[in-house]
């Protein structure tokens, strides 16, 4: 079997001016392809290529914006008599030079990561809810996101792909295992109120958490194999293979979304059904900015109750070695006590006599001898 030729495109540079001689944006350029706008802004800066079936729908699309109609021939118009004029400037005034335009103020740090946060929070929101099936959860992994982001963002800035950064955190914070143990999501949210979307979301919570994760960026979010690939830290093989088995367990249990097309244009439905309203980037800045606060202040003060611990410690040691006692051993043959008995006549007698002499102080005893 043999596999077809690409379709040619033309460079990335150009793709954008065709879209945007044709008055289109990236969004509608996105919904007549059948990608997500993430998709078709990657592919206007060279960073990823279409394949496949989106490849021909979009090279169709520029095709149609390349062929633009010619202006129909009219009559020629006339010549005109142009006056004799001097192009002179007298002398007596300066010649009007145009004053140079000043280059536009670079973005502050908070300036940028609220555009980043615009453009990306809304979106991301409703991309975490489709992977954890809890609103407040989807809200906090954005927001907790993006707080790092903020805590990293001379990293972020520079990165290649901000949004894909912020996104692979959400991500990671959303499919957290240590959720479970938390008392306030023990217990499930109430689902959504179409019994489609009900049933949707029901096989997609079935999903093992790197399959689900695998199809939402897929089908869900557009990007390519090799990048979905990239962002989940699997090899393409491994990917593919998730994604045939996500695929086939939704099909199973919903044969109407066996479509890649119908499963994406599902999945934004979905998401998009819920009231998900992401916080102001000033209240995502702010608590980043007290949590980390907070963080260092602990760090502190563990620091300090280490260092205290370890100084009382050295003060209370033993400066010397002592040897432990040794245990006890068992000795046998020991005779029995025996209990003192009634004194004879002979010893009541010895006792009242050394009793007699030891009022007046003691006497020198001299043995007798016999």
């Amino acid at each position: 079997m043999t596999q077809s030729p690409a379709i040619p495109l033309p460079p990335p540079k150009e793709r954008r001016r065709l879209r945007e001689a044709g008055s289109l944006t990236q969004a509608q350029v996105a919904e007549r392809v059948g990608v997500s706008r993430e998709t078709v802004r990657a592919w206007e800066s060279g960073r990823t290529n279409p394949r496949g079936p989106k490849r021909e729908a979009y090279a169709k699309l520029l095709d149609t914006l390349t062929a633009e109609p010619e202006p129909e021939p009219g009559p020629e118009p006339e010549p005109v008599a142009e006056p004799d004029v001097e192009l002179t400037v007298p002398h007596d005034e300066p010649a009007a030079v145009p004053e140079p335009e000043e280059p536009a103020a670079p973005l502050t740090p908070a300036q940028a990561f609220d555009a980043l946060y615009a453009f990306c929070a809304p979106a991301l929101v409703r991309q975490a809810y489709l992977l954890t099936g809890r609103r407040e959860l989807a809200r906090e992994s954005v927001e907790r996101a993006f707080q790092l982001a903020w805590q990293r963002w001379p990293e972020v800035a520079v990165d290649r792909d901000p949004a894909g950064w912020v996104r692979a955190t959400a991500y990671e914070y959303a499919l957290s295992p240590w959720h479970r143990f938390r008392p306030r999501y023990r217990h499930p949210e109430p689902p959504p109120a179409s019994a489609s979307d009900r049933a949707l979301m029901d096989v997609l919570l079935r999903l093992p958490p790197p399959y689900r994760r695998t199809l939402l960026l897929y089908d869900g979010v557009g990007l390519d194999l090799p990048e979905t690939a990239a962002e989940t830290e699997a090899s393409t093989p491994a990917t593919a293979n998730r994604l045939l088995h996500a695929r086939e367990a939704v099909a199973t249990r919903m044969p109407e979304l066996s479509d890649p097309a119908e499963l994406h244009r599902r999945l934004a439905a979905l998401a998009s059904t819920e009231r998900l309203r992401a916080a102001k980037p000033p209240t995502v800045r702010n608590g980043g900015e007290r949590r980390a606060r907070f963080w260092t202040r602990a760090a502190i003060a563990f620091t300090v109750a280490l260092i205290g611990t370890t100084a009382l410690t050295v003060r209370t040691a033993p400066t010397h070695y002592e040897p432990p006692i040794a245990p006890g051993a068992e000795i046998q043959g020991v005779p029995e006590r025996v209990a003192q008995g009634a004194l004879s006549e002979a010893e009541a007698a010895l006792r009242e006599k050394l009793r007699g002499g030891m009022a007046s102080g003691p006497e020198r005893l001299l043995p007798l001898s016999r």
